[in-house]
Parts: structure tokens; C-alpha cells; sequence
């Protein structure tokens, strides 16, 4: 039966499942921002994961086009964990071909890290599962951390198909920040640091990413 409560990822009911596990983190990252980064600390903390890895689509076979290519993500996604301690980024579906679908990067992942894995993501991702690949056998594979986000109660996963998984919420605030919101900012030329370390805010001015087209292809991450 899936767990939605938000206690602490430390209690002995957890402590087998996810304490010293690899937290693994995907998305578009288009680009990432602050809300990303707590997310990611938050799993770290909480769940006494060994590390936290954040994994950029190649191709996101959701979203479909990107406004960053795959080279800009992943530079924007190391610039955004550059000297925190316990994430890293990876480019394990940077370098893929083809659609980066999550349950081939834990296959991919499983056998390298016996302590275990767990996915961490945003409860609007979660609630979308069933359009996935494999979504079934993706529930059952590992373990999900899962970032509260505005407007996405907690009863949503109280039933199928989330009773086949293990399902963990962190403890913190809902999440209402998305990428789109910072290509937005962007593209009406206003400064960003206030939702992206100054790195990744640099990085795009220097390369001049997202000063056009940012409500077109707005999607939320």
C-alpha cells in the first residue's frame, strides 16, 4: 500500500528502504532552478540518501522538444550542484540515443549500486505515472520520493495503480516553482537570480539561452 504521510524518512519503517539508497533525480532541467535544488537536498536529508543524482533527459519523451539543448542542461544542471556536497549530476541519458524513459535508466543504474535506489520527483510528475513507459514495472522498482507540489493533495496516490509502489513525501512546503516560469522571466528580459544560483543565471546570459519564444513552449517541470 503506498505511504503518504510526511514523516521524517529516518524512522525504522524507512530506515531499510532508503536510508543510504542513491536518490535518483530526472527532469528536463530547462533550465533548473532553486526549487530543484531544495527538492534534491530536501531527499538527501531527510532520507539519509547517499547521494543525489540529477539526471537530465537526452530527449524527454514527455515534454518533446526542449528550449536547452542536452548540452546546455547538463552544464546548467553541474553549475546548479557545483559544491554541494552529496549531488551530482550525470550524464547517463545526456548521452543516450533516443527517448530517455526513466525505467531504462534504472535498469541501467540498478546492478552498479547494490545499496539500492530510490526516484525522486514532483507530485504532478507522479500523478501523470500512468503515461510512462512501463509505468507498472516502474512503480514496482524502486522506491519514489516525492516533492509536494501546489494544488496536488496527498489523496490523489492513496489508490491504484500507487498501491503497487512505495511512496515517500517529504516534509516541506509544495513546490511552486517551474522552468517555464524562468524561460518566461527570461524571455521579458528580467534578472532570474532570485529563482536560479547566479551560475546557471550567468550561464544563460552568456549563451543567450531562452530570450525568445519562452511562452511558446511553455511546459511546467
Amino acid at each position: 500500500m503506498a505511504t503518504t504521510t510526511a514523516t521524517p524518512c529516518g524512522l525504522a519503517r524507512f530506515a531499510l528502504t532508503l536510508r543510504r539508497r542513491l536518490g535518483l533525480f530526472g527532469g528536463a532541467f530547462d533550465p533548473p532552478h532553486r526549487a530543484h535544488l531544495l527538492v534534491a537536498q530536501e531527499a538527501l536529508k531527510q532520507c539519509g540518501l547517499s547521494r543525489v543524482v540529477l539526471i537530465p533527459n537526452g530527449v524527454p519523451p514527455q515534454k518533446g522538444e526542449t528550449s536547452g539543448t542536452k548540452e546546455d542542461r547538463f552544464r546548467m544542471v553541474q553549475l546548479l550542484v557545483r559544491g554541494r556536497r552529496g549531488l551530482t549530476a550525470s550524464r547517463i541519458e545526456i548521452d543516450r540515443e533516443g527517448p530517455s524513459y526513466t525505467i531504462d535508466t534504472i535498469r541501467a543504474m540498478k546492478d552498479d549500486y547494490p545499496g539500492g535506489l530510490c526516484f525522486i520527483l514532483g507530485a504532478d510528475r507522479l500523478l501523470g505515472i500512468d503515461t510512462w513507459r512501463e509505468y507498472r514495472a516502474l512503480l514496482r522498482s524502486v522506491p519514489f520520493v516525492v516533492a509536494p507540489r501546489a494544488g496536488i493533495p496527498l489523496s490523489s496516490f492513496s489508490g491504484p495503480p500507487y498501491d503497487e509502489a512505495t511512496v515517500r513525501v517529504l516534509d516541506m512546503a509544495a513546490v511552486d516553482l517551474s522552468s517555464s516560469f524562468v524561460r518566461e522571466r527570461v524571455a521579458s528580459g528580467e534578472m532570474i537570480e532570485s529563482w536560479v544560483p547566479r551560475g546557471v543565471a550567468a550561464y544563460v546570459r552568456s549563451r543567450g539561452l531562452y530570450r525568445t519564444g519562452g511562452s511558446e513552449r511553455a511546459h511546467r517541470e
